[in-house]
């Protein structure tokens, strides 16, 4: 996993996912279990045998854990080893016997993957709620804020700048209900290949005679979930949608903070000058031309928006060849791309969440632009209402009108007009009057504005 050298701003993660993290929550697992053992009369010991280990394991222990990892392919086997003897110590030979018991590493692992997937799931809301308030805010105050549409990165059409930040909007809100619409974390505890046959063996010498030794081992896995806040459900150690709809959501928002970074860039160019990001010490900065305001947050969001994708597919191609009862290096390879995926969301969402609430709007800026893009902005208006112009060869006709419309301005289209294909001057002021006011053709972005602040309206009330 990448290093925050590598990644500036990946600091902003925390501690979500990381190593500590991952250790700690494989801790929790192996406690929650016992705890399921010895409430079934299985384990002399619970899960507060294990107290304090995930404490104790400081960056040289991590990194024991993993170098020991290498013999058995997972972090597991080490670790197991090293709360055995913890259990022992504290508790004897038999609570050490009872770690573990009934589990495979793939259970561990993949619980934990769980647990810090919805730590950092929790994180993120906050974050996209942020970002949607004060896009909410922004779309608002800018509603009727004129400016020039790009299309293919050229000049286009008016539009308003309200309306291009209801389409930031948009998409904060449709990965806002893909967190939303993530399943509950699910547990995973299906033993060596997914059926518990050694806890249900277990059980069936220890119940009443008559009762059901499956069904007994099936309510231990869902107490031992329950204990986790997880879900409890079949084993799904080869059926992968539990760890691809992660990375699917993740990528919902980095798509998301992708757009606005992509636009913030435009509009950020010197010879743009519509928008700048908020200023703190150092930000944007130059190492050798002290000029320059960088726009640092939207570079580092358009990195993550540009990597995140490839980490999904990891996923998904893990999960399409998870083969037999327990994939063959597929599974392996989740793992790594799941945290980098969830650390770099979370850090480019809180890098949003800054640009966001402190983004500055040249609007001038855009007023210039939008009049520099004259008359061509208008083209599909104003040419088929001069096409109809009268000239001394007869109407100026489509063609004719294309050309006119390509002058440098308004002035020198109507020089064109009046000028070179003679028609009459007071039928080109008028129309001109009447059709080169960019604020008239703004078609339904007020519209648009209206039904994207309807629905953020909707998640804040929700979340209040």
């Amino acid at each position: 996993m990448v290093s925050a050298l590598f990644w500036p701003g990946l600091h902003r993660a925390g501690d979500a996912f990381g190593d500590a993290a991952f250790a700690g929550a494989m801790v929790r697992v192996e406690a929650a279990w016992l705890d399921a053992l010895a409430a079934a009369g299985l384990s002399p010991v619970g899960g507060d045998v294990l107290d304090g280990a995930a404490s104790t394991l400081g960056p040289a222990e991590l990194a024991r854990l993993g170098e020991a990892g290498e013999g058995g392919g997972n972090p597991v086997l080490p670790l197991v080893a090293l709360l055995r003897e913890r259990a022992g110590a504290a508790a004897g030979a038999d609570a050490a016997a009872a770690v573990h018991r009934g589990l495979t590493s793939q259970d561990v692992v993949d619980t934990a993957l769980q647990l810090c997937a919805r730590d950092v799931v929790a994180q993120l809301r906050p974050e996209v709620d942020a970002q949607v308030a004060a896009l909410a805010a922004l779309a608002e105050r800018h509603r009727g804020t004129p400016a020039v549409a790009r299309t293919l990165t050229q000049h286009a059409l008016p539009t308003t700048f309200g309306a291009r930040v209801a389409s930031w909007l948009t998409a904060l809100l449709d990965a806002r209900d893909a967190l939303d619409a993530l399943p509950p974390a699910p547990a995973q505890f299906g033993g060596a290949v997914g059926t518990l046959a050694g806890l249900v063996e277990r059980l069936a010498g220890v119940l009443p005679a008559g009762a059901d030794a499956a069904t007994a081992a099936d309510a231990v896995a869902a107490d031992a979930a329950r204990r986790l806040g997880l879900a409890h459900r079949p084993p799904w150690h080869t059926a992968r949608r539990p760890v691809t709809v992660l990375g699917d959501a993740f990528v919902a928002v980095t798509d998301a903070l992708g757009h606005v970074a992509a636009d913030v860039l435009t509009a950020s160019r010197s010879e743009v000058a519509e928008l700048r990001e908020p200023a703190a010490p150092g930000r944007g900065a130059s190492s050798t031309m002290p000029q320059k305001r960088n726009p640092a947050l939207s570079v580092l969001l358009r990195r993550t928006a540009d990597t995140a994708p490839a980490l999904a597919a990891q996923l998904h191609a893990a999960a399409a060849g998870a083969g037999d009862e327990r994939p063959a290096g597929a599974w392996h390879t989740e793992w790594a791309a799941l945290a980098a995926l969830a650390r770099t969301t979370l850090a480019a969402a809180r890098q949003a969440t800054e640009l966001l609430g402190g983004l500055e709007v040249d609007t001038a800026a855009m007023a210039r632009n939008l009049d520099a893009a004259l008359p061509g902005a208008l083209a599909e208006r104003l040419v088929p209402a001069l096409a109809q112009l009268p000239t001394p060869r007869g109407p100026l006709g489509t063609a004719g009108a294309r050309e006119a419309v390509a002058a440098a301005d308004v002035a020198a289209l109507r020089e064109a007009l009046v000028q070179r294909a003679g028609v009459p001057p007071e039928r080109v002021d008028e129309l001109l009057g009447r059709l080169a006011d960019p604020r008239g053709y703004l078609g339904t972005a007020g519209l648009a504005v209206d039904a994207v602040l309807a629905r953020a309206a909707v998640l804040v009330r929700a979340r209040t």
